[in-house]
């Protein structure tokens, strides 16, 4: 395992990051190259823990020469948010300077102009040069992970169509629950590294790409974090590249995805019309029908009338949940994967900022 560093000066005297980078080299130049990161957004953790776990059974892979494709790992891919404590809360979504969100804001370029990413890196504040090494690393490789999770949540994945039904098979490998087909419209990572591979020619768009992946995988909840989970989903992803030919392994038999695979117009995005406490009648997992009794919210505790009921709009399957009891108003509450389009019209790109 090679191991190098990134290093992203601070904007401030004094201050300077530091990204450790793994590197496990395939002896198949013709095989695919991966690249997966986690904890982009600093407080989602659970991908760091797999990561770990994965690594360890890297490196006995290296040893008994069982690595056909190259495999660059960052276990913590953002040490700027992983820094940002304010009143002992960890604020690993945004970036409490420019007050973007770490996800967002990636370079929409074409292939051929990868190189342009690190080129007078100096004119960019620190969260730009972070982002823009993390894209040219990534636009090295042919399968791109990028490991987050959701704040009360099942296991699922943002697919780009592009990359579906190829990509299934990493959905059966890490048992998701769900997949929902994304458009292929924001400037998050993994739909920028998309981004990059559909418009490898300017001006010209490949609606398919064919032995390419680039996904957002949601590894349940924020607080999901145990040795038990993170060393199933490190076996998960030593299956998926083992069916995919980068590790050898002849022990392992390619699985089927069962869960639902839906577009992101077909998810309920489920917000509190008022701020209050809520009262969550369903959980996570739970298949409910349309009217079902979601939530309450009590608006104005004592008083009588002083609750709304939430009820759900169609049948479906809940993903997520907030973890938050305490909600402002159009707060997010729930998605719901379902097999219908939303009443609600989506504007293009993710679901929340």
């Amino acid at each position: 395992m090679d191991v190098s560093e990134i290093i992203i000066p601070g904007d401030t005297p004094g201050i300077e990051w530091r990204l450790p980078v793994f590197r496990f080299k395939g002896d198949d130049p013709a095989t695919p190259k991966v690249y997966i990161q986690a904890a982009l957004h600093a407080d989602e953790v659970p991908g760091t823990a797999l990561l770990h776990f994965l690594c360890e059974k890297l490196r006995d892979a290296e040893s008994t020469g069982s690595i056909a494709g190259d495999i660059t790992i960052a276990p913590q891919a953002n040490p700027i948010g992983a820094a940002q404590s304010h009143f002992g809360e960890l604020q690993g979504r945004f970036d409490l300077g420019s007050r973007t969100n770490f996800n967002r804001d990636f370079p929409l370029i074409s292939l051929r102009d990868r190189n342009s990413l690190i080129e007078d890196l100096d004119r960019y504040p620190a969260t730009d040069q972070l982002k823009r090494q993390l894209m040219h690393v990534a636009l090295g490789a042919d399968l791109v992970l990028d490991l987050h999770c959701d704040d009360e949540s099942l296991q699922y994945a943002y697919i780009d169509e592009a990359f579906w039904p190829e990509a299934s098979d990493l959905a059966a490998a890490l048992a998701m629950d769900a997949v929902l087909l994304s458009d292929g419209e924001s400037s998050a990572f993994e739909e920028a590294i998309g981004f990059a591979w559909k418009y490898e020619v300017p001006g010209e768009r490949h609606a398919h790409l064919p032995g390419k992946l680039s996904v957002t995988v949601e590894l349940r909840g924020q607080r999901d974090v145990y040795p038990h989970m993170a060393k199933a989903d490190a076996e998960g992803l030593w299956r998926f590249l083992a069916a995919r030919g980068i590790i050898r392994d002849e022990s392992i038999s390619p699985s089927t995805f069962a869960g639902p695979a839906v577009p992101l117009d077909n998810i309920e995005m489920i917000r509190s019309p008022e701020s209050g406490t809520v009262l969550f009648h369903c959980n996570i997992g739970e298949e409910v029908t349309e009217g079902d009794l979601l939530a309450t919210i009590i608006t104005r505790p004592g008083m009588a009338h002083g609750s709304i009921e939430i009820r759900a709009p169609q049948a479906g399957l809940i993903v997520t949940r907030t973890s938050d009891r305490l909600v402002r108003r159009r707060a997010d509450l729930m998605k719901i994967a379902c097999s219908q389009p939303s009443g609600i019209v989506r504007k293009a790109g993710t679901l929340e900022d």
